[in-house]
């Protein structure tokens, strides 16, 4: 299976929110790795059940799902996913590549499909393409003089370019996108890592440092003490 031709000429892509439910456990680990490794923060699961549960207590932008699952098949997983509260898009995969395959699982609702064996590169540009429709904040963010360019993965404050990690980019575009609301620590973590981050280690507190001082003077973001941060100014 060509899946994991990795590419380094692939661009990373930002605080976008994937889940990946695939009973071929190392294929889903794989495919969880290579969209780790642009960017993107993504939780696995290996059946139906799992994949329902944990879509009723965490928001995801793309949900790439297998469609001959064990337990649950994921035609009623999909049409559970589309019937439900959740705005996610959602990525049909199938070893089945007829016509009528494809059409069927559309009509259960699903937003796009892929057949395998796929090329790492198309999942990727498929996955973002799903991600820009899914309901999401503009791709320029504007707050004062800071200007965040979320397609080029652009910074600059007063003209000046801000050069950020992922991680740190990540941050940045969920405090800009609650337009001055407060986001817990907790919301961060699920955000812009994943199921995988330790939720009692200090990895948020200290990214969120490092871009207070990377963004400079006046301070932009505030630390709400027993509550979370937000952007000021």
């Amino acid at each position: 299976m060509r899946v994991m031709s990795l590419s380094s000429r692939l661009v990373h892509h930002g605080n976008v929110r994937v889940l990946v439910v695939e009973d071929q456990k190392v294929l889903a680990d794989r495919i969880a790795e290579g969209l780790r490794d642009q960017g993107m923060a993504v939780d696995v699961v290996y059946d139906g059940p799992a994949a329902m549960e944990v879509t009723s207590f965490t928001r995801y932008d793309v949900i790439v799902l297998d469609r001959d699952l064990p337990r649950v098949h994921g035609d009623a997983v999909c049409a559970q996913l589309v019937a439900g509260p959740a705005s996610a898009r959602i990525l049909m995969l199938t070893a089945a590549a007829s016509v009528e395959d494809r059409v069927d699982g559309l009509n259960l609702g699903a937003d796009d499909y892929l057949g395998k064996p796929f090329a790492f590169t198309e999942l990727v540009a498929r996955i973002q393409s799903l991600a820009r429709r899914s309901p999401a904040t503009p791709p320029v963010l504007r707050h004062g003089d800071l200007v965040v360019d979320r397609v080029r993965r652009r910074v600059s404050r007063a003209d000046r370019p801000v050069v950020l990690t992922r991680k740190e980019f990540g941050v940045l575009e969920v405090l800009l996108a609650a337009d001055g609301g407060v986001i817990s620590a907790e919301e961060l973590l699920e955000r812009v890592w994943d199921a995988n981050a330790d939720p009692f280690s200090n990895t948020v507190s200290v990214t969120v440092s490092r871009l207070r001082r990377k963004l400079g003077r006046p301070v932009l973001i505030e630390t709400v003490i027993g509550s979370g941060y937000q952007l000021c100014g």
